[in-house]
């Protein structure tokens, strides 16, 4: 998996932000043992699809696909949290996964 770390623009804003996220939840978090990068993009992915959380779905999409999950896989998943999460919420998701799924196509 390539590093993910906090976009760099928001520094001049809020620095301790980006480097706590960057230090904590990316060299941290994210590279416990305990999970793969696969299935913890895969936690990822459904927590936010589920709190409708869309300002960050998209990135952890793409990241979720370049840990190794296909497009199916994410759809059952967004099909499943359907009946969890709300329909809205499964939407938004597969739409948002539709999309990236043509860019990366194309």
């Amino acid at each position: 998996m390539p590093k993910q770390s906090a976009p760099q623009a928001l520094a001049a804003i809020a620095p301790k932000l980006v480097d706590v996220t960057n230090e904590v939840l990316f060299s941290d978090i994210w590279e416990r043992p305990g999970l793969s990068p696969r299935d913890r993009s895969l936690v990822t992915v459904t927590v936010l699809a589920a709190l409708y959380r869309g300002e960050q779905l998209g990135y952890h999409l793409g990241v979720a696909l370049d840990n190794g999950l296909s497009v199916e896989e994410l759809s059952e998943a967004i099909t499943h949290l359907a009946f969890y999460a709300g329909w809205p919420n499964a939407m938004t998701a597969i739409t948002r996964l539709k999309d990236i799924a043509d860019q990366r196509s194309a």
